[in-house]
């Protein structure tokens, strides 16, 4: 088997915005670097200053139209746009209230309403609690997407890592194994269990594919993709070999 990393994607702000990068230093015990380093709370949540399930902030499965958005980073500014709602720029530490102006328009009024822009955790606000990197595979994304006779834009599931040249959903069986990605060494810990967000064209902002009920029709589950803990810091770029050890 031999697999290479085609696209490398972070999320600054959890559930708004995708970036992609060429290249990432990824750092022992880390996430992504500023993948998930802010998140917008709703509700009756509150910023504790640690972890929080994904349940307590605005997220795609929530607001569909937060799918759409796409970022880009430069120093401590993050550039987001959308279709709708054009594109702005801000400064996430200080600039939280211009943010959820923005938002507002194109978040459900029936859902819990975003009300605070905060910082996450050290190890990032991703829906684990522990610090990881994803990794999933074109192969199995071409392969739903035969199921549903469509093609899948890899947005939809909101990955770190995008892999080819494995056979769909054997990323599965590397969980408990150690990778080797340039020069960076992975532990694979879990599969990823899916939400209504991958339904939505990262495109439009809008429901067009039932992912879930293709994931339990064809493969008896709502899993895509696998977790990683980082063991050993390094650099990875595109075309980089992916070793299962």
């Amino acid at each position: 088997m031999t697999a290479t990393v085609k696209q490398m994607w972070r999320h600054p702000i959890k559930g708004i915005g995708a970036e992609p990068l060429t290249e990432v230093r990824l750092e022992t015990g880390g996430p992504m670097p500023l993948d998930r380093a802010w998140a917008v709370l709703t509700g009756t949540s509150e910023d504790t200053g640690a972890w929080q399930p994904c349940r307590n902030f605005a997220r795609g499965c929530f607001g569909p139209e937060l799918m759409a958005i796409t970022s880009e980073c430069s120093g401590d500014q993050i550039t987001l746009r959308h279709p709708k709602q054009g594109e702005i720029t801000l400064d996430p530490a200080t600039d939280g209230a211009r943010l959820l102006d923005w938002l507002l328009p194109i978040y459900p009024a029936e859902r819990p309403q975003p009300h605070s822009l905060i910082k996450a955790p050290t190890g990032g606000m991703a829906d684990a609690k522990f610090s990881a990197v994803s990794i999933l595979s074109l192969t199995s994304l071409k392969a739903l997407g035969e199921a549903l006779e469509q093609d899948l834009d890899p947005r939809r599931f909101r990955g770190n890592l995008w892999i080819d040249g494995t056979a769909p959903f054997e990323e599965f069986d590397w969980v408990g194994r150690e990778l080797k990605i340039g020069s960076t060494r992975l532990e694979v810990v879990d599969r990823i269990t899916r939400c209504r967000a991958t339904e939505t064209n990262p495109d439009t902002g809008e429901r067009d594919a039932n992912t879930l009920k293709a994931l339990r029709e064809h493969w008896g589950h709502t899993d895509f993709g696998i977790r990683a803990k980082v063991l050993s810091g390094g650099d990875i770029a595109l075309s980089d070999s992916l070793e299962v050890l």
